[in-house]
C-alpha cells in the first residue's frame, strides 16, 4: 500500500462520517437537489483508494504472461469494493443521524461513482500501453516519496 495515499483515504472516509452529522450538508442540500453530489464524492474516494492498493510499478506491456495481466485487473476490484462498503456504511450511519435518512438512491450513485473512476482507469491501464505520460509520471514520483 502506498501510505500516503492510504492516509488520504482514512481522512476522507473519517470526513464523509464526520460530515454527515455536520450543518454543511443541510447548507449543501439546496445545490444538490438530486443527490448529484454522491457521483463525485465517491469518484473521489475510489481514485483515492486505487493509489492506495494498485501496485504502481506492474508492467501492463508484458504480453508474455496474461495471467498476470488478468491478475493485475482484480486490484481494481479491492478499491471498488471497499468504497462501495463505505457507500453502504455511510447510509446505515445516516439512518441513526437526526435529520437524515437512509437512501437506496443515494448507494446507487455513490456506485455510479465508483464504477466511472474504475473504468477510466481499467481503460487507461489498457489504453496506455505505452511509456507512462509525464503527469503520471509525476503523480507516481511524488507517491514513492512518501513510502
Amino acid at each position: 500500500m502506498r501510505l500516503f495515499f492510504t492516509i488520504l483515504s482514512i481522512a476522507y472516509v473519517a470526513g464523509i462520517f464526520f460530515f454527515a452529522d455536520s450543518s454543511v450538508v443541510s447548507t449543501l442540500s439546496s445545490f444538490n437537489p438530486y443527490s448529484l453530489l454522491h457521483i463525485p464524492l465517491y469518484g473521489i474516494l475510489t481514485f483515492l483508494l486505487i493509489f492506495s492498493f494498485v501496485p504502481l510499478k506492474f508492467n501492463p506491456t508484458n504480453q508474455k504472461n496474461q495471467i498476470n495481466q488478468i491478475n493485475q485487473r482484480y486490484f481494481y476490484l479491492i478499491p471498488g469494493g471497499i468504497a462501495l462498503i463505505v457507500a453502504i456504511a455511510d447510509e446505515i450511519h445516516q439512518a441513526y443521524v437526526p435529520g437524515r435518512d437512509a437512501s437506496i438512491t443515494d448507494v446507487l450513485l455513490d456506485f455510479v461513482g465508483i464504477a466511472l473512476v474504475l473504468f477510466f482507469a481499467l481503460r487507461f491501464l489498457k489504453k496506455n500501453r505505452q511509456p507512462i505520460n509525464a503527469f503520471t509520471h509525476s503523480l507516481i514520483h511524488m507517491s514513492t516519496l512518501f513510502l
